[in-house]
């Protein structure tokens, strides 16, 4: 599900105001301080026209009358004055432009490592209403976003604001007249701002949503790409592509078309202010009209270095309102970046309300249990009782019930019925059942990936609600259908089920998966790197090692969901051989659509529509002659 973030009028303050509060959390003095060099390096840059004024009407037009010495002397007095100003100008500039480098990129490792902390505290849910890659975007288009944001726009933006309001005073102290001139320029070009803006903005946070549903189609189609082929899909994959890439292009267009124009827009009427304020100017010289400033009306000309001044501050003071109106689009796409960010930064963790801890355990021969610091081999429950002020332990034995469990992912339709399973430690339960009965939503449910509607799950006699979830799945152990195979050694993946194994274990956990073998056959045997979730690696060989990476964490519970499906009959073989000694006095749930695998189990659950139909050993359900029967020989297959 992609979900399209739009900006209402008056969000996009809140989400811009959100975020320096974001950034000043990590970087306050910092900012402070590039603040105040952008101030003095924007003071600095302006002082140019002061000089101009100073050049032309104290040091040219005096000399005229006094001679070069003269010039000289009051021209080497000003040139030094400026030469300090703008030394400590290009010290400023320097000293800004750096720490806004730091700050940017130490800001987006924040704002990445945020995100990261919260993905991994988000839901199962979360992953399964969302696509891949446009959670990826988040890291990719979104933070990019910002970083042209902070590097580029924010400098840029606080540069010409405080050149802006500088210049304004400036210019109202040499000459009220031309400035009103200039203003009804710049009134102008607030008008097209505003028009082209609004447009821009409108299609640059189109254009955000859209590039990240393309990059969710362009994964999808990528991990999919086998299937394609089989199928001979190509072309209507081109097809939808062409369909997501146009909207991405329909947006980006209109976006950057009046994007484009802006600046053109701002510069020729800056052309047209120029010209202006030289023909007002002129007039006023040529017309002996007293000057009028913001002390009052003089009693003399307005003269010709402060026209030559004037005009070069109408300049300035027009090139900065174009950098501010070109900034506008960088700021949109940082908008909608942050409010992405930020909605994805606001999703609801997931609960976890439980307080009962799994801890090592130390057990008597009259079954006394006491918590021990060191690793035993043997778990226990730590339950505390808040009213009673005690606490009890419950060896963990892999004791699981449920009963009378309703579920829907979603409210108004639920896809369990009334399920009740017994599983006592040791047992081996099987689920058998057409395609969406509700086989792998069970197993979920025991995870507390998602939490049930109604009825009650028991863990070794307590309520899973009350277990805390990371103690609750440490001790579950699960291999699933599709595996997930990560960027390291095979020792690596295989340790991932228990950090603190030693390569003895993990060796002993292969061998007893059945991967072993096929370890030792290849070129660096155990110290072979995988990349792209075991590409070099066949299927079968991956599930494996997925097998042994659960064999390693030796849980009490194991959870099969297809764990064999991805494997050849002649593996199958081996493997099941290995299985069978790793199920060994554990408890077992097991989703299999290969009966021959789920004979021997304790009970066979036979599902349809979420309901359990039928339930009993594998000659109990031969002899009732019912689906289970019709499955087995064949006369009902699997959907």
């Amino acid at each position: 599900m992609n979900r399209r973030v739009e900006i209402k009028k008056g969000s996009a303050m809140k989400i811009l105001g959100r975020l320096f509060r974001y950034m000043s959390h990590y970087y306050k003095w910092e900012l402070l301080l590039v603040i105040v060099c952008i101030a003095v390096t924007a003071v600095a840059g302006i002082s140019s026209s002061v000089f101009l004024e100073l050049l032309i009407d104290d040091v040219i037009t005096p000399g005229l009358e006094h001679g070069f010495d003269y010039i000289a002397k009051t021209l080497y007095t000003i040139a030094g004055i400026m030469a300090g100003i703008y030394a400590l100008g290009i010290l400023c500039s320097f000293t800004y432009t750096r720490l806004m480098a730091v700050i940017t990129q130490g800001f987006l490792k924040h704002v990445r490592e945020d995100m990261f902390d919260k993905m991994q505290s988000l839901p199962v849910k979360y992953f399964d209403t969302h696509t891949h890659g446009d959670i990826m975007s988040y890291y990719t288009n979104d933070v990019d976003a910002l970083r042209q944001l902070i590097s580029q726009s924010v400098p840029q933006g606080l540069f010409s604001l405080v050149s802006i309001l500088t210049l304004l005073v400036t210019m109202l102290v040499s000459s009220v007249y031309l400035t009103l001139v200039v203003l009804a320029g710049v009134a102008v070009m607030v008008i097209v701002t505003k028009f082209v803006g609004t447009k821009s903005a409108k299609y640059f946070v189109r254009q955000q949503n859209s590039m990240g549903k393309t990059e969710g189609f362009v994964e999808e189609m990528i991990n999919g790409q086998k299937v394609i082929k089989v199928f001979c899909h190509e072309e209507m994959s081109k097809q939808d592509f062409e369909a997501v890439n146009n909207e991405l292009y329909r947006d980006a267009d209109k976006a950057n078309g009046y994007g484009n124009i802006l600046m053109p827009a701002i510069m020729n009427l800056g052309h047209v202010i120029f010209v202006a304020v030289a023909i007002v100017g002129g007039a006023l010289v040529l017309g002996g009209v007293h000057n009028l400033t913001l002390t009052g009306l003089e009693a003399v000309v307005i003269s010709m270095g402060s026209i030559v001044a004037f005009l070069n501050m109408s300049r300035q003071f027009t090139l900065n309102i174009g950098q501010v109106s070109m900034q506008i689009n960088a700021v949109v796409m940082a908008i909608a970046g942050a409010g992405r960010i930020f909605e994805f930064l606001d999703n609801e963790s997931e609960v976890d309300n439980g307080y009962v801890e799994l801890v090592n355990a130390e057990i008597d021969e009259k079954g006394n249990i006491t918590e021990s610091e060191a690793r035993t081999g043997k778990w226990a429950w730590r339950h505390p009782h808040k009213a009673e002020g005690t606490v009890t332990y419950t060896e963990l034995k892999g004791d699981i019930l449920l009963l009378d469990v309703d579920f829907g992912y979603v409210p108004e339709k639920l896809v369990l019925h009334d399920v009740s399973i017994y599983a006592k430690p040791g047992q081996k339960i099987a689920f058998v059942g057409a395609t969406g009965a509700g086989k792998t939503t069970i197993t979920n449910l025991i995870n507390r990936f998602y939490d049930i509607e109604d009825g009650k799950i028991r863990y070794d006699g307590i309520n899973i609600n009350k277990i805390k979830k990371a103690d609750l799945r440490r001790s579950l152990g699960m291999v699933l259908q599709d595996t997930n195979l990560f960027t390291g050694t095979i020792m690596d993946n295989i340790r991932y089920g228990k950090l603190d194994a030693t390569d003895e274990e993990c060796i002993a956990a292969a061998k007893l998966a059945g991967a072993h073998d096929f370890i030792t056959r290849l070129p660096d045997g155990y110290e072979t790197m995988l990349t792209g979730d075991g590409s070099n690696l066949s299927q079968g060989q991956k599930q494996l090692l997925s097998i042994a990476r659960v064999a390693v964490a030796d849980p009490p519970v194991l959870i099969l969901d297809e764990a064999t499906s991805s494997i050849d009959t002649r593996t199958e073989y081996l493997v099941q051989k290995g299985m069978d000694a790793l199920m060994e006095g554990r408890t077992v749930f097991v989703i299999a659509h290969r009966l021959s695998t789920i004979q021997n189990s304790d009970a066979i659950m036979v599902l349809d529509h979420g309901r359990i139909i039928e339930r009993g050993t594998h000659e109990e359900l031969i002899a009732k002659r019912g689906q289970y029967y019709q499955l087995y020989t064949g006369a009902f297959e699997l959907e």
